[in-house]
C-alpha cells in the first residue's frame, strides 16, 4: 500500500488538496479531481488527503477518530462507488450534545446512522480481525454521521472521495458508551426518523457483515499508510442504511437497539 508517489505528480497532488481544502471553506463544490487523471489510484488520493489534513490541523484541528464510509451495499450502490472509502475525524467535526449544525456551513449535507466506537487500546494492521476489534474497543453508542461532498453533485470515484477526507463533515454520538460483553452488533437494529417520519432503517449487519470487521479492515488498510488508531479514537465504521438529504429545519432521531438515541438539528 507504501506504493511510491510519482515526483512528476506531487505538487499537482498538494495543489488537489489546497483545491479541496479551500471548497470547503468556501462552501463551494469543485469537479471531481478525477476527471483527466486515470493514474490517480487510492495511494495518490490519500496524500491529497493528507494535504488536507495537514492544512486542517495547521489551523489548530486535531484528529480524533476515523471514518470507514460506503461499508453497506446501500450507501455503494447509492454513490456508485465498488468499495470503503476512510478517512479522519477532525476535531472541528464533533458537534457537541444538543449544537444544532447550521446548513450554511455545508454544501450539499447528507446524514446516516452508524454504530460508533471508542478505543480502549491502539490499532493497527495489518492482520487485525474483528475479536482484535472487540479486544480494543472500550464500547459502542449511537451515533449520526453528517457527510458532505466538495466534490460536485456527489458524483465520486473512489480516489475522488478518499481524497474528500471520506466526505466527512460532522459527527454527533449520543456520549454513552455500551460494553460489548454480551452485545451482537450485527443484530443491532436502527430506525432513523425526521420529524416524526421514518426516513432510514437498517442493521448492524449491513456494515461488511459486521461493523467491527469494517473497522478490522480500515486498521489494516491505513497501516499501509502508517496509521495507528489510538486509544480514546472514536470510529464511524459506516451507515446501516442509504445517506438521507438533510435541510435546515430539519430535526432527526435515530434509536438504537441496546444503545439507546441520538439527534441532530439543522438550522
Amino acid at each position: 500500500m507504501n506504493a511510491a508517489i510519482a515526483p512528476e505528480r506531487e505538487a499537482e497532488l498538494l495543489d488537489l488538496g489546497r483545491q479541496l481544502f479551500d471548497a470547503e471553506h468556501a462552501r463551494r463544490a469543485v469537479a471531481p479531481i478525477s476527471i483527466g487523471r486515470p493514474w490517480l489510484g487510492p495511494a495518490e488520493a490519500y496524500r491529497v488527503q493528507q494535504e488536507v489534513v495537514r492544512r486542517r490541523m495547521a489551523a489548530g484541528e486535531t484528529i480524533v477518530g476515523w471514518k470507514i464510509g460506503l461499508t453497506s451495499e446501500a450507501m455503494r450502490r447509492q454513490l456508485n462507488v465498488d468499495q470503503p472509502d476512510y478517512g479522519p475525524i477532525l476535531s472541528g467535526y464533533l458537534v457537541p450534545p444538543g449544537t444544532p449544525i447550521p446548513v450554511d456551513e455545508l454544501i450539499q449535507p447528507r446524514i446516516e446512522a452508524e454504530i460508533a466506537f471508542v478505543l480502549r487500546a491502539p490499532l493497527r494492521g495489518p492482520g487485525l480481525t474483528a475479536a482484535d476489534v472487540r479486544a480494543a474497543t472500550e464500547g459502542v453508542a449511537a451515533a449520526l454521521e453528517i457527510i458532505d461532498s466538495r466534490i460536485e453533485a456527489w458524483k465520486l470515484t473512489l480516489p475522488d472521495t478518499i481524497a474528500d477526507l471520506a466526505s466527512s463533515a460532522r459527527v454527533a454520538w449520543s456520549g454513552r458508551l455500551v460494553p460489548l460483553d454480551g452485545l451482537d452488533l450485527k443484530a443491532i437494529r436502527v430506525v432513523l426518523e425526521r420529524a416524526g417520519e421514518v426516513v432510514g432503517e437498517g442493521l448492524g449487519s449491513a456494515v461488511l457483515g459486521d461493523p467491527a470487521d469494517a473497522v478490522a479492515w480500515a486498521a489494516n488498510t491505513l497501516a499501509g499508510f502508517g496509521v495507528t488508531m489510538e486509544v480514546g479514537h472514536l470510529i464511524m465504521p459506516g451507515a446501516l442504511h442509504a445517506s438521507v438529504p438533510a435541510r435546515a429545519g430539519d430535526a432527526f432521531e435515530a434509536r438504537f437497539d441496546g444503545l439507546g438515541a441520538v439527534t441532530a438539528r439543522f438550522t
